[in-house]
């Protein structure tokens, strides 16, 4: 049976963040059974807290915007990230301030803080939420679609009108081993163009080539290049691996994703929610439940149904 997790000791994240580009610490600390995720504000009166769920949800735009009665966190998405992929289940995460420090624009740092910190199985069991029916949301091109499947799978397709990214596409099983290997050092990216006109409107002010992928109209601007020939599309699926976590529990499928941004995965994660009899809660070690006449492990399902 696979039991809840979380870390060991306390671990400190410092940086700078990526709208104010000034200096952010978050603390990951263990959190009991049954906890869940949550962001929670040391400097403010109270110490108010937040969860990591689907309904928080408040912007989607260029990343991920956690909001609440009393404070709001965006860019939640590359540290969540990570605890997908190593099963975290409870922890909170303390910040003082309004922002999640960058670090270089993946999940890196973060995947380093809690191998540092160490993992502890709790007394409870792990419930995912086991798809026995495609769930399904689109919006105009863009879609989003969970199928069965006996674990947990991310396709992606990109397509950006730029000589450097073009289309890519990745296929991959998450584990803690893919991740690190294979998603949790592609970096964000952004346009040139872009980050002028959020500067003018104050956002934007710590991005740089240390944090970032910067593109002009046809080149990589960063000197050491890209680390992998799609780090865009790896980089994309990180993003929705941490927008997943917003389920508030994990997922057992295979999610399908072309085109798909944060405001895209967070109707999913809704839609997900809004469809008890397309999922079941089980726990690992049990006998998996029957699912429909879809193979989960069958390619041409998948492009059936899209």
């Amino acid at each position: 049976m696979f039991l809840q997790r979380t870390i060991q000791r306390p671990v400190e994240v410092e940086g700078i963040g990526l709208h104010t580009g000034r200096p952010a610490k978050l603390v990951f600390r263990p959190a009991p059974s049954n906890t869940g995720i949550f962001f929670v504000r040391n400097d403010l009166p109270g110490r108010p807290a937040l969860a990591a769920r689907a309904d928080f949800v408040t912007a989607t735009s260029l990343a991920t915007t956690l909001g609440g009665p009393e404070f709001a966190v965006s860019t939640v998405e590359h540290c969540l990230s990570t605890m997908a992929a190593f099963r975290i289940d409870n922890l909170f995460i303390e910040l003082d301030g309004p922002e999640i420090p960058i670090g270089d624009g993946s999940a890196q740092v973060f995947m380093e803080a809690i191998q540092e910190a160490g993992f502890v199985e709790q007394d409870c069991p792990r419930k995912y939420a086991y798809i026995t029916q495609p769930i399904y949301f689109g919006d105009g091109e863009k879609h989003a679609y969970v199928v069965p499947y006996n674990g947990l799978r991310v396709s992606c397709t990109i397509e950006f009108p730029h000589p450097k990214i073009q289309k890519q596409q990745i296929d991959i099983d998450i584990n803690e081993y893919t991740f690190s290997k294979e998603l949790s050092n592609a970096r964000t990216f952004g346009f040139l163009k872009d980050v002028e006109k959020m500067r003018a409107q104050g956002l934007a002010l710590g991005a740089s080539l240390d944090n970032a992928i910067g593109l002009d109209q046809k080149e990589v601007l960063n000197p050491e290049g890209l680390r992998y020939a799609d780090e865009f599309v790896r980089h994309k699926a990180l993003d929705a691996l941490g927008d997943l976590v917003t389920l508030g529990m994990p997922l057992m499928g295979h999610l399908v994703l072309y085109k798909a941004g944060h405001d895209v995965m967070n109707r999913l994660v809704k839609t997900i929610l809004a469809s008890q009899d397309r999922f079941r809660l089980i726990e690992l070690g049990s006998e998996l439940p029957e699912t429909d006449d879809l193979d989960p492990g069958s390619i041409w399902a998948l492009r059936e149904f899209a």
